[in-house]
């Protein structure tokens, strides 16, 4: 990172998108002008992550309907993964499925246990457009299928059943973000 610039220090904090937001549960569109719009993109998705204490955040999460996400996560083992993805795909999501703690930046200050693969592999490209394959285990894994699925139009809450979705819909309803529909 020394020769480079840190991600993020050009962009501007964007308001983040909270559950309740139709763009949350609509499918993002794929990325194809790979122009300055798309690099000042990225550049805000960091800038906004960061500033909310996050550790990946799709583009629909600050109202931007297209198949972007970054990214900058432990694993299980404390070594952080950096960087972001262009219309990714996910190719691999195996492994053992754990239920662990899942927060949510569009759900800020709640968490539920949310089964997810401990390992998963995404493929896209950068900005440039440059092919790219990201292979996360434990919680990265957790990171890269959560920030997949924002771009489907899913959140974690849609994939909690039965007494865990009704706590979790309880916790949105008293919480101070929400705005009843």
């Amino acid at each position: 990172m020394r020769h480079g610039s840190l991600p993020g220090v050009h962009g501007r904090v964007r308001p983040l998108t909270l559950l309740g937001d139709p763009v949350l549960h609509t499918p993002c569109g794929e990325v194809t002008d790979f122009g300055p719009e798309l690099a000042d993109l990225v550049e805000d998705l960091f800038a906004t992550m960061y500033a909310a204490q996050g550790v990946g955040l799709a583009a629909n999460q600050i109202g931007v309907p297209l198949r972007v996400f970054v990214f900058d996560c432990p694993d299980d083992e404390e070594v952080r993964h950096l960087g972001h993805v262009v219309n990714p795909r996910p190719v691999v999501t195996d492994g053992v499925v754990v239920r662990g703690p899942e927060g949510c930046l569009s759900l800020p200050g709640l968490e539920a246990g949310t089964e997810r693969y401990d390992h998963a592999v995404v493929e896209g490209v950068t900005v440039t457009g440059e092919p790219v394959t990201v292979h996360g285990t434990g919680f990265f894994a957790r990171c890269l299928q959560h920030e997949s699925d924002h771009l489907d139009g899913t959140v974690y809450a849609d994939r909690l059943a039965g007494r865990r979705h009704r706590k979790l819909m309880r916790q949105v309803a008293r919480a101070s973000w929400h705005r009843p529909g």
